[in-house]
């Protein structure tokens, strides 16, 4: 049972990150003062920790 509970709490922080990922690669694309090459940044910093770079990109 335990391991099910385990299974359920990765599987919810799996769906949260790809949602915010998105929701980050959604801003960033529509963002027109930031060249490609920032874009692609921005996008490849939100694959790997959403979260922080969300805070990060939005203070900027």
């Amino acid at each position: 049972m335990s391991e099910l509970i385990l299974y359920a709490i990765l599987f919810v922080l799996l769906i949260g990150h790809c949602l915010l990922a998105g929701k980050m690669y959604r801003a960033v694309h529509e963002d027109l003062s930031l060249s490609l090459q920032e874009k692609n940044a921005w996008k490849l910093k939100a694959l790997i920790f959403p979260a922080y770079f969300w805070g990060q990109y939005k203070k900027k």
